[in-house]
């Protein structure tokens, strides 16, 4: 129970990563609390976490509207009493030439990718300031690190999660609030199979492509690496990168 008496709230929680995460948050001990676009997805999350014998609530969540997160926040104190784990982990993708991508392409982006991560910390740092601790996961990727072409939208966003963590984790050390980073290669996700397609290969072929292990991720070992950083276990790392991608970033 890595994270008994703890609450967790984890945005894009209705499938993959997010989904997987909260499962396995509430198997250590944690009160989750999950949100997502899709509702309806969301709920089912919240259905397997009680059916497992967790507490879950669901909310319908754009993370890029500001009373949005004003109002899932007030409602999770009020109900929980506090807020000690964030996973900021929504987000969309798209590969693209830079001629080709539309400005509202660009904008709808930067709004969920950076301004839904940047409003998750304004409004829920505060909070663990307040209660004296906490730890907040951002979702970024090694297209935050490292160039790919079609990559220019999608990779901007990531590396500005990247350095916002650094500055997050600065301004919050003082509170005892940890603020790090984690950079996913291809998972086995919705976004893997559009990189398959995109590609023209099939997730094998792309997995040994990309990583020198020679497969795409799996949702499983991301949610292992989100839960070490959620957890006390992680006490002393805080504006880090957290690199899960199979060794490609070592080539």
């Amino acid at each position: 129970m890595r994270l008994e008496g703890k609450v967790a709230l984890i945005t894009g929680a209705g499938a993959g990563i997010g989904k997987t995460t909260a499962l396995r948050f509430a198997q250590e001990g944690a009160k989750v609390i999950v949100t997502d676009i899709n509702l309806e997805s969301v709920n089912q999350t919240v259905a397997e976490v009680k059916e497992a014998g967790g507490t879950a609530v669901a909310f319908k969540h754009d993370v890029s509207n500001e009373e949005n997160w004003k109002s899932i926040v007030d409602a999770s104190v009020q109900q929980f009493g506090s807020i000690d784990i964030l996973f900021n982990n929504a987000g969309i993708y798209f590969i693209k030439p830079i001629a080709d991508i539309g400005l509202d392409e660009w904008n709808r982006m930067i709004s969920i990718n950076v301004t839904g991560v940047f409003l998750g910390m304004k409004h829920v740092l505060p909070v663990m300031a307040k209660q004296n601790g906490g730890s907040v996961i951002n979702a970024s990727s090694i297209a935050g690190l490292t160039g790919a072409s079609g990559h220019v939208a999608y990779g901007a966003t990531k590396g500005a999660v990247r350095i916002m963590t650094k500055d997050a984790a600065i301004e919050y050390a003082s509170h005892n609030v940890r603020v790090n980073s984690i950079h996913p290669a291809y998972i086995n996700t919705a976004m893997g199979d559009y990189a398959t397609q995109v590609n023209q290969m099939s997730a094998a072929e792309l997995g040994k492509r990309v990583a020198p292990i020679g497969r795409f991720g799996t949702v499983e070992e991301v949610s292992n690496l989100v839960l070490f950083l959620a957890s006390d276990e992680s006490s002393y790392s805080t504006g880090s990168e957290f690199i899960i991608d199979g060794g490609a970033t070592a080539i």
